[in-house]
């Protein structure tokens, strides 16, 4: 391979896919665009009731093997609208409260997109003494409406998504910055596996499973239901971990990783020992620069729901450095990017017909 792998119809798909809003429970669109851009180099394509998408390679092969991300993104719900036209909203998955005073929104609607913001008071009228923080309760979105009939007239009401709508830029040449680069970039990147062995015309001895999972945000459900459709043998999750080398981290509790250092292999109780160790010979093996870290009862990823499903499914997870989780600038290195596609490609060619992974060797 090239020392660049990202083609220019590579980065106009990031592009688009990641400006695409795909929030918890209403990923159709973005996994419209995904299929799309995969469809030359898989065989056939799984879809599950709630819109998990999985693209196959060798599907009559009796082992499987998963590469995985997860599609949805953060996003808000209205909640309640006032008899003068505000908007009170609860979570739609690990949405952060402190920044949403100011910022823009979509409201997903019958009728389109209806456009707001997340109003704030002025400093002039806050109690200097005591300010109150943002939260659940005192957030509101004011979309210039007088009433709340006026609001039903626009298509808002009771259980309308809302999505910021900050789109994909990048900060001196190799910083992507994006909302929802947690976990769209993750499907980006396995989209890039497939394309990387089709046109190199690698042939796998296995069948191979480019799941991109929903409702990741909520609970891992979207990997839950999906493992026990495809029954994988081995599977390699991919998703973010946090960047701890920016302000108001301590890495004494986070570890230390750093954007632009190389992928995240990571230790903890749902990840196989051997297949990760295959996946750090691999890296070592092909200079491939990468982390450690280590999670202590859970990843908090669809490596849980996968490793616990069919019985014990081994799993391993590669994370790509993050810095900003949640935010509407989350923000990754172009290398880390490469880098997760290449070892996630190289460790699958490392895959022997039929290796298991046995815990006991």
């Amino acid at each position: 391979m090239s020392k660049s792998i990202l083609k220019k119809s590579s980065m106009a798909f990031m592009e688009r896919y990641l400006n695409n809003a795909s929030p918890t429970g209403y990923e159709a669109e973005g996994q419209k665009i995904w299929m799309d851009y995969l469809k030359p180099y898989v065989d056939t394509f799984i879809t599950d009731t709630y819109g998990t998408a999985v693209g196959v390679i060798n599907p009559d092969a009796e082992f499987k093997v998963v590469i995985e991300g997860h599609s949805d993104e953060i996003s808000w719900y209205v909640n309640y609208i006032t008899d003068n036209g505000l908007i009170y909203v609860i979570r739609n998955g690990g949405s952060d409260h402190q920044i949403a005073p100011s910022k823009r929104v979509n409201i997903h609607t019958k009728k389109g997109i209806v456009k707001g913001v997340f109003g704030w008071p002025a400093i002039h009228t806050r109690n200097r003494d005591k300010e109150e923080q943002p939260k659940i309760d005192n957030l509101h979105i004011d979309i210039g409406c007088d009433t709340k009939a006026q609001v039903e007239e626009m298509g808002v009401h009771v259980g309308c998504v809302i999505t910021y709508p900050d789109e994909f830029m990048i900060l001196n040449e190799n910083k992507l910055v994006c909302r929802a680069i947690d976990n769209r970039m993750g499907g980006f990147m396995i989209a890039e596996v497939a394309r990387l062995l089709s046109e190199n015309k690698k042939k796998l001895p296995f069948g191979l499973y480019i799941t991109n999972s929903v409702q990741e945000e909520v609970g891992l459900r979207g990997a839950e239901m999906i493992t026990k459709t495809i029954r994988p043998n081995i599977a390699i999750v991919t998703d973010v971990c946090h960047d701890t080398t920016t302000p108001m981290i301590n890495k004494r509790i986070e570890g230390e990783i750093q954007i632009g250092k190389g992928p995240a292999i990571t230790y903890a109780p749902a990840v196989q020992n051997n297949l990760r160790e295959h996946i750090i010979d691999t890296a070592e093996k092909n200079k491939i620069p990468f982390q450690r870290l280590a999670s202590s009862r859970v990843t908090g990823t669809d490596t849980d729901a996968f490793a616990y499903s069919n019985g014990g499914v081994a799993s391993a997870l590669i994370s790509l450095p993050l810095r900003y989780m949640h935010t509407t600038v989350e923000m990754v290195h172009k290398d880390d990017v490469e880098n997760v596609i290449k070892l996630i490609y190289e460790a699958l060619l490392g895959i022997e017909n039929g290796e298991t992974f046995s815990y006991f060797k």
